[in-house]
Order: structure tokens, then C-alpha cells, then sequence
């Protein structure tokens, strides 16, 4: 490095020799250093010896501490940087085969269970869900329950809800989550107040309970599933049941068969992946091809080329494998002026300021990691998670983000100076914004559309990404089903296909020539 005192002083001296001085105290120690250097040169040349650099190594460092594995290496004598593998790639779940014991000897059963939530305002979908949960009480499968669906069971008399199998429901905030009051309560307190009561809770489950999570309904109830489940989130299985169903890839048809197979009670064989009989499969041949049944059951393919590679398309549940896509979420605060946590909530689509009811622009000061972003003057922003990019984001302007991407899309809505435009920043980043004091209004803040919170001036809101993210089930990979939503829904990129050119308009071509 170059002394800044040296450097801007005329000298004759050439500039290897300044940078030098400024690490030697005298000109002979400098001349020293220099000769040294020559004699180890021409040593090294007479002895045939190659210098050996010295050994570089690379370390990942976020806010906490340093981590030595990490993706990025460093190869060969000249410190080549390589990468060992991508960011990311298509994560898949199995059942580890329990070979415990218990105290005679004999081996262990595990009863597994399934939290099915239903869609509240749609009675269409009740009968549906009991035809399932009978199927299910004869695999041994408990039942959990949440009190809507539980009084619509009522109606139902081939349904006993005194069975041990079928288990209460009751959500409980989660420590650290929420506002106020539910900021700052304890589910260890919450749990001996509840049982207090006796037999009525005998038969009650928590959130630890739940193996299986199965949605039936739209968009939202995925989104319900992620509001109770603050911290961890077992794997869900999206059942189509609402209005577009956007990320449920599974029809209401197949609802029962693919909670055994993402059970590991049912095994996928080779000729149900070969598909035949059957139009919703994999075809091995042909590439890969997926159903995509919303809630109109429209029928749409994609196949992949098979030219392009030899890996053999994925399939639901095959070799004992279920992909799911690990949907980010954000961990978001927002604190006082004072630097008091006032609420805490976990987003899996979106976080939006904006100005509320005021007729004048928001205005707020963002940071990453503690440097100023920008000075934001608009109708509001949107901080999106990759599953986000599709909602409100997307409206605003924003890119569409593949759910394996770790990102964090920023939108502004309505800015007033045109350049401010849609951003990514890595998951490893924490956002903040806050109302500076000098704002001509206050602000208010959502978080997947609820929770509106207003922001007074020096209130703030910090966005990170969580340590929880949302399983959701695939029906194909993640890929496969991203893309054939985003066709089925949004007829993404939809438009009439161009006719070939014709061999006679080409001839004409050349005859005008």
C-alpha cells in the first residue's frame, strides 16, 4: 500500500522504491530488501527451483463469526478461486428406516400425523376432507384439527372426534413472536394454563405434533399455515381447493395418495412412474412431463428436452425421495424510537410500507447492513422473498425469482424520481428502514397484507432473512412445477405461435432477386 505522505511528494525515485519506503524506516534498509529479493531471484534460476507463492485461503463471515466450509475454494500452487457447487439445488426429504428397540426387545411404532386445514368459507371442500381423513384412520394416521374444521365435523357421524386418533388443534403464539401481550407470553405458561383444565385436553396437540401438513384450499391457506408456524415448519402439502392455487400443484383427486407417499407409506414403483394408464405421471422416454391441475382443472404439459442431459426426470415419491421447495422467509422487527422491540413477525410473501391514508409520499431512510441504501420518496416499497416476487411485487414491477433463489427483492411502488428501480440483495443482508424526523407524515407497515402496524417518526422496521423456512411438497421438482404455474395462471408469455415460412414464399424470395 502506498504511503499517502510519500506518494505526493516529487521523488526520482521509481515507484516500487516509494511504496517500499513507506514500510522500511531508512533508504538502506529499503536497498537491502531490494537486493535480497534479486539474489533469491537468480538462486532460485541457477538451482532450478520455481518460487512457491504463499498458500491463500478463503473464509465465509457474516455478522456472527467466520466459517472455513464453504463452496468457494482455492486450488493449485497459484491460488486458483474455484467453486465446488452451485448455490443451490432441488432439496428432497426420506424416511430414515427406525431400527430402535424399545425395553423387550420389541421394535417401536410411530403413528404419524397429518394437520389438515381447510379452507374456512368453502363447505365444498368439508366432504372432501372426510372422505381423506376415514382413508387415513385405517393407515393408523392421526388426525389433527383446528376448531373451524373441527365444528363442521360435527356434522358428519362416520367421523368420531372421541377417538384418540383424532386430536385437537389449538395454535399458541409462539415465544418471540407477534405484539404485545403475544410478544412477550410463553408457550411454556400458555400449555400448563390450557391443561389445566383437564380431560377436555387430553387428546389436544402443539405445534411439535404436526408431521404433515396438508392445506386444502388456495394461496392463503399455505400462507395461514405459515402465520402459526412461526418458528419451524413441518412440510406441507398443497391440495387445490381455492380460486387460482398458485403454488398447490396437487389435485383434490390425488389428495390421499400423496400424503402416504410423502408419509413413507406408500411406495412409488417403476410402472406408476412409467405412466401407463395413467396421464398425470413421468414419462422416462419421452422427458419429463407434469399435469398441472388448478382449480378449473386445466390440463398443461411441459416437456423438457431430452438432448440436453442425461438425468433421469424426477418423479413424485420415487426411490422413497419427495422434493420440496425451502420457501425463504423473512424474520421481521419493528422497534420504537426508543430502540424497543414493539412486534415481531414471520413473512413468507411480502413486508410493504407504505404512506397509509396520508396524501403525502412516504418517506423513509434505508439501510443494508447498517450503510444507507437510499432515501425513499414514493408511495411505498416492497421488500418480497422469492415466492413474494409473484405477488404484490410483481405487480409493482419486480422480477420473477425462482423459489430456490436466496434473495430479497426491493420494490418501490410509484417513486418519485424514475431511476430509483427494483433491486436483489443476498439473503444474508439486513434491511432497515425507518420515518425520519424530518417526515411530513407517519407511515404505515404489513406484513403478508395483515398486521398493519403505523410507523411514527424514528420508529423502524428491520427485515432479515429467517432461520425457518416454509417446506412446501413439489409435485415434480421445483422447477418443473414454478414454471407450470406461472403458465397456468398468469398465461406467462402467452401469445399465438409464428408460422413456419413456407418453402414457396421462400422460392418467391429468390425469383424477385
Amino acid at each position: 500500500m502506498l504511503c499517502l505522505v510519500d506518494a505526493f511528494q516529487v521523488r526520482q525515485t521509481p515507484l516500487i522504491r516509494t511504496s517500499l519506503h513507506c514500510l522500511y524506516s531508512t533508504e538502506a534498509q529499503t536497498d537491502t530488501a531490494i537486493d535480497d529479493a534479486k539474489n533469491l531471484v537468480q538462486t532460485n534460476k541457477k538451482n532450478g527451483k520455481l518460487p512457491t507463492k504463499r498458500k491463500m485461503e478463503l473464509t465465509w463471515c457474516n455478522a456472527d463469526a467466520c466459517h472455513e466450509t464453504i463452496r468457494e475454494k482455492v486450488v493449485g500452487d497459484h491460488n486458483h478461486m474455484e467453486l465446488t457447487a452451485p448455490a443451490t439445488g432441488q432439496v428432497a426429504y426420506s424416511f430414515v428406516h427406525d431400527t430402535s428397540t424399545s425395553a423387550n426387545g420389541e421394535g417401536t411404532s410411530y403413528s404419524p400425523a397429518v394437520l389438515i386445514l381447510v379452507k374456512p368459507d368453502d363447505d365444498d371442500l368439508v366432504p372432501v376432507a372426510v372422505e381423506v381423513i376415514e382413508k387415513l384412520l385405517e393407515y393408523g394416521v392421526q388426525i389433527l384439527v383446528d376448531s373451524i374444521f373441527r365444528e363442521k365435523l360435527i356434522k358428519f357421524d362416520n367421523i368420531d372426534l372421541d377417538s384418540e386418533m383424532i386430536r385437537h388443534f389449538d395454535p399458541k403464539p409462539v415465544p418471540g413472536f407477534g405484539s404485545g401481550k403475544q410478544l412477550l407470553s410463553t408457550f411454556v405458561d400458555d400449555v400448563l394454563t390450557n391443561n389445566s383444565s383437564g380431560e377436555s385436553q387430553q387428546h389436544s396437540a402443539d405445534l411439535s405434533d404436526a408431521d404433515l401438513i396438508v392445506t386444502l384450499g388456495g394461496d392463503g391457506t399455505i400462507m395461514y399455515a405459515s402465520h402459526i408456524f412461526s418458528g419451524p415448519v413441518p412440510p406441507i402439502l398443497p391440495v387445490a381447493g381455492g380460486s387460482m392455487g398458485f403454488l398447490t400443484p396437487f389435485a383434490r383427486e390425488e389428495m390421499l395418495e400423496a400424503i402416504l407417499i410423502a408419509l413413507g407409506l406408500k411406495e412409488v414403483t417403476d410402472d406408476e412412474n412409467n405412466g401407463e394408464g395413467e396421464k398425470d405421471s413421468i414419462d422416462n422416454k419421452n422427458g419429463l412431463k407434469i399435469s398441472q391441475r388448478a382449480n378449473n382443472n386445466m390440463h398443461i404439459e411441459a416437456s423438457s428436452f431430452s438432448g440436453y442431459s442425461d438425468r433421469e426426470p424426477l418423479a413424485f415419491g420415487k426411490n422413497n425421495k419427495i422434493c420440496i421447495s425451502m420457501r425463504m422467509r423473512f424474520d421481521c422487527r419493528i422497534f420504537g424510537s426508543d430502540g424497543s422491540l414493539r412486534a415481531r413477525y414471520a413473512v413468507l410473501n411480502e413486508v410493504v410500507i407504505d404512506r397509509g391514508s396520508s396524501p403525502y409520499l412516504a418517506s423513509l431512510e434505508c439501510f443494508c447492513d447498517d450503510v444507507h441504501l437510499t432515501t425513499v420518496q414514493a408511495d411505498g416499497i416492497i421488500f418480497a422473498t422469492p415466492t413474494g416476487s409473484t405477488a404484490y411485487s410483481m405487480a409493482a414491477g419486480g422480477s420473477v425469482v425462482h423459489p430456490a433463489v436466496p434473495a430479497i427483492m426491493v420494490t418501490p411502488i410509484c417513486p418519485h424520481v424514475l431511476s430509483f428501480r427494483s433491486m436483489v440483495f443476498p439473503d444474508h443482508v439486513v434491511l432497515r428502514c425507518y420515518v425520519p424526523s424530518d417526515a411530513r407524515s407517519t407511515a404505515c407497515v404489513y406484513f403478508d397484507g395483515k398486521h398493519r402496524t403505523e410507523l411514527s417518526r424514528g420508529d423502524s422496521v428491520q427485515i432479515e432473512m429467517s432461520a425457518h423456512p416454509v417446506p412446501t411438497i413439489n409435485r415434480a421438482d421445483h422447477s418443473a412445477d414454478w414454471l407450470s404455474s406461472l403458465k397456468s395462471n398468469f398465461n406467462f408469455n402467452t401469445r399465438v405461435r409464428q408460422k413456419k415460412i413456407s418453402t414457396t414464399s421462400v422460392a418467391d424470395v429468390h425469383d424477385m432477386k
